[in-house]
């Protein structure tokens, strides 16, 4: 199978406190570069004997593999996630609130694990745990760390990629403003996704 780069699902220009270079060289740079990688990593999985292969080359294709398709995955559930400022429609406030105590519990547990990831890597993430019947604020060290068998449903990148060209260091001020420009319709399609 060889993956394509989902169209930017977000107008970089209307995207309040975050430049269209900004996001334009993070779609096409990070999420184009992890789709690239991805069909490498195919190729040469397809090439290979695995009855001959040694472990390490196994152990190594297959460990890239599941970095370059989760980097892509997340990626699109980043950019799905980026719009104009909205609200969570009343159902997911509902379960936001059901599964946090408010939603403005949620918001702030969101906001600090983003803040505390401030000047290293990874993802925070709003995932749809199936086993539990709950959203759960995920934290992800990298693009390995997810919840098993979880579904994110809105994802803050925070490796230093996603925000340095407009911020630099100051990765708390890229939170905020990612916050304020989550596109909550979008998160609702995919939360009731979930729940058929």
């Amino acid at each position: 199978m060889t993956y394509a780069m989902k169209p930017l699902s977000c107008d970089p220009n209307r995207i309040r406190g975050m430049s269209e270079r900004m996001i334009v060289s993070h779609y096409e740079n990070n999420y184009g570069g992890a789709v690239k990688r991805l069909n490498l990593i195919e190729e040469q999985l397809a090439g290979l004997d695995f009855a001959k292969a040694p472990g390490f080359l196994i152990n190594g294709l297959k460990r890239e593999q599941l970095l370059a398709t989760n980097s892509m995955i997340l990626h699109e559930v980043f950019f799905a996630g980026l719009g104009d400022e909205s609200e969570p429609a009343p159902s997911l406030n509902e379960a936001l609130s059901r599964d946090f105590g408010s939603y403005d519990r949620w918001r702030n547990e969101f906001v600090a694990m983003g803040k505390a990831l401030g000047g290293g890597s990874g993802w925070v993430l709003l995932t749809w745990s199936p086993r539990d019947g709950k959203l759960v604020n995920q934290w992800a060290a990298d693009h390995c760390h997810t919840l098993a068998g979880g579904v994110p449903i809105l994802a803050l990148d925070m490796y230093e990629h996603s925000y340095h060209i407009d911020y630099g260091a100051k990765a708390a001020s890229y939170v905020d403003i990612f916050m304020a420009a989550i596109n909550w319709p979008a998160v609702q399609r995919t939360y009731e996704g979930m729940q058929r």
